[in-house]
């Protein structure tokens, strides 16, 4: 870039360099009815002062309809005009004029993925320095404690000793990582990859505050289902009462997964981009459709060209009624875990499609309930299970027992809360198991409180999900764990075989347990990349829910299949059988066509 015919170097300066790259993603980002839509919205809502157009903090709070309730406004202004100095971080805060505006809008709805082909996996690095903060007496004693080591010469503590949270450790940073791989990418294409420089403070000594990030998880749970143009005012019933109760409370668990609030005040860099890559991969998704809204003009009058087709135009017919985001509430799932669940399950096969198959609060709880509710759904479904942590030792019986089939407790408690939500995402259809497991690569176990996180299946070990009934010993469901062996087989095993990350419910679903036992390096489930411990929570069930990803076609499916079954039920109920003359009830039941041939109707004798 730069050499005239004098020979002499010309230095492009970053605002240079900024306004070229502006004007390359408004060109192949943008379509002309977006470009003129944004010209319009920008125009019309900017302030005036020596002839620079600009964008306020309130005004783009009041535009995207940020709820003052949630206290996030001034962290969004500090994310934009931090984006808005792309790829010069080092230039932030800016000044929101349209270029930069161009800037925030390619990031925050990712379209800058149609013009960088490096670098462009994702938007994490930069969001992280949007957020944080740089903390300069840490970065002092830091140093100071990095020169006295150096000094005395001593050695580095030994790294098997496990602490607890990976994020309550010590970390050896990379300062490679420090590398902004989309910063890099867009100075590459357009030619200027020397331009690259680190001003910005460095990732290892800086910091998101605890309670912005808290505020930022309210928000982006709550614009998690906003689809594009969708006003976020339509969520205000979520923000009272009990609703915003249960907002805090699902981003408390999310914000635990991050760091530990009692014992440090803001989220690093290592656990930020690791929990958000293992167990929040969608959690910034919300973004785009609200900076959507700038693409959108309300000014640009679409009836004349609606009124000249009209004539030619099918018959008008009935406005489609939009589906609710979530049918019925269960007594889990509400639309904050709707949205939690979101920010790891696509959201497409989410909201609007989830049915509830079973609740035990309703069904029963029992495994013949569960099957009768849950087997005929093709499709993919989520179980959640609620409960409060039983003691050690146990204080009832029924405690007594459940711990009786258990190995003696050598692991500790996960937290300190006593109630606990589990989950697990099943691809395939659930069916009983006698010998192996069934489930995929693609089925998650997760925890959704008080920690939120998601384990994800080995693709090498296969124990994903079984469903045994008797004469299989510790017959239940489990996740994680070893399918049982038959009874003939099963010797004088006196427990459940335990998986080492997994989830068990005994058959009656009166209690359950989650082991995390990361010294055994892992099962069908991979080990927490945050809790680096072993832990174990045993449970007394107090709600357990099944729903079913899906639309109209696996509803009409599974309906059906229990039309079927009741037909089949009460064929067998008007069979006057039982009268002793086992013969002649034979040939009932194979005249009506419940034996014989490829199917069977059960012993008679």
């Amino acid at each position: 870039m730069g050499q005239g015919q004098s020979g002499e170097s010309h230095q492009v300066s970053t605002e240079e360099l900024r306004s070229e790259l502006a004007h390359r993603f408004t060109q192949r980002c943008f379509n002309p009815l977006e470009l003129y839509s944004f010209k319009d919205v920008f125009h019309s809502l900017a302030d005036k002062q020596a002839h620079i157009s600009y964008l306020k903090e309130d005004t783009i709070s009041r535009f995207l309809e940020i709820p003052d309730i949630l206290g996030v406004s001034s962290i969004i202004f500090q994310i934009v005009s931090y984006l808005g100095a792309f790829p010069f971080g080092q230039d932030a805060p800016i000044i929101l004029g349209f270029e930069p505006m161009i800037m925030i809008l390619v990031v925050m709805t990712e379209r800058y993925k149609r013009v960088l082909q490096k670098g462009s996996k994702n938007r994490v690095k930069l969001l992280f320095r949007a957020m944080a903060v740089y903390d300069r007496k840490e970065a002092q004693q830091e140093e100071q404690l990095n020169l006295t080591k150096t000094e005395i010469n001593i050695p580095k503590a030994p790294s098997n000793h496990i602490t607890g949270f990976a994020v309550d450790e010590a970390m050896e940073y990379d300062e490679e990582d420090d590398d902004d791989d989309l910063a890099l990418a867009a100075l590459e294409s357009v030619d200027a990859i020397d331009a690259f420089k680190h001003s910005d403070a460095p990732m290892a000594q800086s910091s998101i505050p605890s309670d912005n990030l808290k505020k930022l998880i309210m928000l982006l749970l709550l614009i998690a289902p906003l689809g594009v143009q969708e006003s976020l005012a339509r969520n205000s019933e979520r923000l009272s009462g009990d609703q915003l109760d249960g907002l805090r409370s699902t981003a408390n668990n999310i914000l635990a997964a991050f760091v530990n609030v009692e014992k440090f005040p803001g989220v690093k860099i290592h656990a930020f981009t690791t929990v958000i890559s293992t167990s929040l991969p969608f959690l910034f998704n919300g973004f785009n459709a609200l900076f959507e809204h700038f693409l959108f003009s309300k000014n640009i009058d679409f009836t004349k060209r609606k009124e000249s087709a009209a004539e030619s135009a099918p018959p008008a017919v009935a406005p489609i009624i939009e589906q609710p985001l979530l049918q019925e509430t269960g007594e889990i799932l509400d639309l904050n875990v709707l949205s939690q669940l979101s920010f790891f399950i696509p959201g497409s096969s989410l909201f609007r499609r989830l049915r509830l198959l079973y609740s035990g609060g309703d069904a029963g709880f029992s495994m013949g309930s569960f099957e009768t509710k849950v087997f005929n759904w093709r499709a993919p479904t989520i179980l959640l299970v609620a409960g409060n942590r039983i003691s050690d030792p146990p204080d009832n019986g029924q405690e007594r027992a459940f711990s009786d089939t258990l190995a003696p407790k050598r692991f500790p408690d996960s937290s300190r809360s006593s109630r606990v939500v589990f989950g697990v995402y099943l691809s395939q259809p659930w069916h009983q198991t006698h010998k192996e497991c069934f489930g995929d690569a693609d089925t998650l176990l997760f925890q959704l409180s008080p920690v939120h996180e998601v384990f994800h299946a080995s693709k090498i070990n296969t124990d994903y999900a079984s469903f045994t009934k008797p004469p299989i010993p510790h017959p239940g469901i489990a996740f994680g764990a070893p399918h049982p062996k038959p009874k003939a087989t099963a010797g004088l095993a006196p427990h459940i075989n335990l998986g080492a990350v997994s989830l068990v419910l005994d058959s009656s679903f009166e209690f359950g347990v989650f082991t995390h036992n990361y010294t055994s390096g892992g099962g069908a489930f991979h080990n927490s990349q945050i809790r680096k411990k072993d832990w174990q929570d045993r449970f007394e069930i107090e709600s357990l829910e099944v729903w079913g990803c899906g639309g109209a076609h696996e509803a009409e499916e599974q309906r059906k299949c229990w039309e079927w079954e009741e037909k089949e039920a009460e064929a067998r109920r008007r069979i006057n059988i039982g009268k002793g003359d086992i013969e002649a009830d034979r040939a009932l039941l194979e005249m009506a066509g419940l034996i014989g041939g490829n199917r069977s109707g059960g012993s008679m004798n």
